[in-house]
């Protein structure tokens, strides 16, 4: 309940799991059936980074500031593309003030019978999103523990969907949550694509996290990692993402991106990417 995500919004962490959300999202739209985003922990959508709390760490300066003064390569500027057209959609005067969290930067790429549903405890927090998205029938904000929705928010009616896992890891046995909670909502919805954060830091668990993972019967399961210096200084080296039922594409979308997204925000000569099967396609 003490994790506000205005101090880090925009950073690298952010960069890499919006750059998948909107890959992901733009897969579900190759069909033309509507399809369901459920965002277990949304915060509150919208970011201003010229606020106190922004300003304050300035995380977003080697994010999301970095990558938009890049010259990318075409192959890459076009995988990129959603994402960073939603961003400058709401800076449309240049410069960059605000910035998409997940459930806001999901709803921007809908299409009309795309859904949203947003889950938020912190009570502060889920009045901002409520007033975000009020008066819009395409998203449904909840005021709940975002772990319970992936019990009594699945499957989704549309029975297509997106799930976005992404806890704010204050507790030792969030590691374990993350996958025990994977493993819960897979069992009430086998057909749903999955999208897993994690951070990547000193002594993390990430070997354990990952053989829990690798235990449970899900066929396809994508990891990809992201880190920009070393893990031997405190705090946030990385972030990790999991993805179970990815577009058969993303893998090789990843590829591409990571070693750009490297090299623009790379802070030591530690930082190191990866993506690789937990299990399914070798």
């Amino acid at each position: 309940m003490n994790y506000r995500h205005i101090y880090h919004a925009g950073n690298f962490a952010d960069v890499l799991k919006h750059a998948v959300l909107a890959r992901l999202v733009r897969y579900q739209q190759n069909k033309d059936k509507a399809f369901r985003v459920l965002d277990t922990h949304a915060g509150i959508g919208l970011y201003d980074l010229s606020s106190e709390e922004a300003q304050k760490t300035g995380e977003w300066q080697t994010g999301i500031g970095k990558l938009l003064e890049a010259d990318l390569p075409a192959e890459v500027d076009e995988l990129m593309e959603p994402y960073l057209s939603a961003v400058r959609e709401l800076n449309p005067e240049g410069g960059l003030k605000y910035y998409p969290g997940s459930p806001k930067l999901a709803r921007m790429l809908f299409r009309p019978q795309d859904r949203l549903s947003a889950m938020e405890l912190h009570p502060d927090d889920f009045r901002a999103l409520s007033r975000l998205f009020e008066g819009d029938y395409q998203a449904r904000v909840t005021e709940l523990d975002g772990w319970l929705s992936l019990g009594a928010h699945l499957p989704p009616k549309e029975k297509r969907g997106l799930v976005l896992v992404d806890p704010p890891f204050e507790k030792e046995n969030e590691y374990e949550r993350l996958a025990d909670g994977l493993h819960k909502a897979y069992r009430r919805f086998a057909t749903g694509t999955y999208c897993l954060w994690y951070p990547l830091k000193k002594n993390a668990p990430i070997k354990d996290f990952h053989e829990r993972l690798q235990s449970y019967e899900i066929p396809k399961m994508l990891c990809t990692e992201l880190s920009v210096r070393s893990d031997r200084l405190e705090g946030l080296s990385g972030s990790g993402l999991i993805i179970v039922n990815p577009p058969y594409t993303l893998k090789d979308e990843l590829h591409a991106m990571l070693p750009v997204l490297k090299a623009i925000m790379a802070q030591d000569r530690y930082a190191s990417h990866r993506a690789f099967w937990l299990r399914g396609e070798a």
